[in-house]
């Protein structure tokens, strides 16, 4: 039984139809229906599908364990005690879609997951890092390309803050400091040899950095 299959058997189980499930469980519709038809293997929406279903996430994301949540809990608490989280990792372009419509971004679509803090946005992603202009030559903060940033876009874009703001006519974005003096606002690169970009209407700031990796 693949993942869309397990799906489908325990929402079908409760007598939910996908829109039902989708209302309950604070998913899409349009997610699930991916789901079930194997569009889309796997989802960072698992523990909220598998709470509304009251079955197992494990269950449902590998078809592994007992399908009940409850089934050798006393037996071993600790299994139960910390859900894995997950976000997306995309592309710069995927990112530009992303930021257009988060509400439609669909999980299935990332590269790979990774898993994410708690108390992270269900709309958050990990961004990969393209080009030099957040390398630090005179050390930390810097943000080397190949790394990896969670942008959060439910965090306040304070002074100081990095973001990851769209660029107006461009189907890409950018991850710069925000600077905010006497009432403008400017996005900074932290590499001293990139000018900064004055914002004057010409981008909208999507998200906010919350964390940075980077895999050697």
């Amino acid at each position: 039984m693949e993942y869309g299959d397990r799906l489908r058997n325990a929402r079908t189980a409760k007598g939910y139809s996908q829109q039902q499930l989708a209302e309950v469980s604070g998913v899409p519709q349009g997610t699930i229906s991916k789901i079930e038809r194997g569009d889309q293997q796997t989802s960072r929406y698992d523990l909220a599908l598998s709470e509304a279903l009251e079955v197992s996430a494990k269950w449902l994301q590998t078809g592994h364990g007992p399908k009940s949540p409850h089934s050798n809990l006393a037996e071993s608490p600790a299994r139960y005690s910390n859900q894995i989280a997950t976000a997306p990792v995309i592309s710069h372009v995927q990112a530009g879609q992303w930021a257009e419509a988060i509400d439609l971004y669909s999980p299935g679509d990332g590269i790979e997951h990774r898993s994410v803090p708690a108390g992270t946005s269900e709309n958050a992603i990990w961004l990969k890092v393209v080009g030099d202009s957040m390398t630090n030559p005179n050390g930390n903060p810097s943000i080397p390309e190949g790394s990896i940033v969670l942008v959060d876009p439910d965090l306040p874009p304070d002074n100081g803050k990095l973001v990851v703001a769209k660029l107006v006519d461009s189907n890409e974005v950018t991850l710069k400091k925000l600077v905010i003096d006497a009432g403008r606002k400017w996005l900074k690169p932290l590499n001293p040899a990139y000018p900064m970009i004055e914002i004057n209407g010409n981008c909208n700031i999507v998200g906010v950095v919350k964390r940075m990796e980077y895999d050697f």
